[in-house]
């Protein structure tokens, strides 16, 4: 399993950070300042660190220094917007830097990324007894193939990646079509009928009533 590191000394921010990526199918540990980070960083492996810059003791520039040896790749995940701090973040090593506040979702589209730009993301998913293969596109129950579309499989994917959370139908579009939600069409609904009628999942995907969607766990 991916495994990835936050650090952030706001709390209820670390949580959130936490929970999020678990639910999305990583495994997230927290830390809440510069050299719990470190001393994290030295004892265990990580595939990945979110990065807060504004840290008791060992700011994350700091600590972003002590990084680079290590070949973790890092977002750097701050409340600092200065032009001159994302240049110095990105100048350091950073593969990305985003500002807080954050969309959940648009984090996990930046972490989902940065581990595929590094090789290290999960190739195969499971959720009961279906089987994704994110490198062949197949989708499999008990070694038995499910025909789908493209875009009943990008459908199937991001409620995979992001199980017990609410997707909208907005937020749906713009990840499995792109671009804005058009005014009264049905692509979406149709789409996630269809898509989970085919994997037999039409009791875990449960519309949420004036919100979206969630795949329950």
């Amino acid at each position: 399993m991916i495994r990835i590191l936050a650090v952030d000394d706001e709390r209820p921010i670390a949580e959130l950070l936490r929970l999020s990526l678990n639910r999305a199918g990583y495994e997230c540990v927290c830390a809440y300042d510069g050299l719990e980070a470190a001393n994290l960083i030295e004892k265990e492996a990580f595939d990945l660190i979110l990065l807060d810059i504004m840290l008791p003791g060992i700011d994350g520039f700091e600590l972003m220094d002590y990084i680079r040896s290590t070949n973790i790749p890092v977002i750097f995940l701050t409340a600092k917007n200065a032009i001159s701090d994302r240049v110095k973040g990105l100048r350091m090593g950073a593969e990305d830097y985003m500002v807080k506040p954050f969309d959940v979702l648009e984090l996990l589209a930046r972490v989902e990324g940065v581990l595929r730009r590094h090789g290290k993301l999960q190739t195969s998913l499971k959720i009961g007894d279906l089987e994704i293969n994110t490198l062949s596109m197949q989708v499999t129950r008990r070694g038995e193939e499910i025909p789908l579309t493209r875009k009943e499989y990008e459908l199937l994917l991001l409620f995979a990646r992001n199980v017990g959370v609410v997707l909208s139908k907005t937020t749906i579009y713009e990840r499995v079509w792109g671009g804005e939600y058009p005014d009264n069409t049905r692509t979406v609904e149709l789409h996630i009928q269809r898509m989970k009628k085919k994997v037999g999942w039409d009791d875990r995907i449960k519309p949420v009533y004036g919100m979206g969607y969630r795949l329950e766990g």
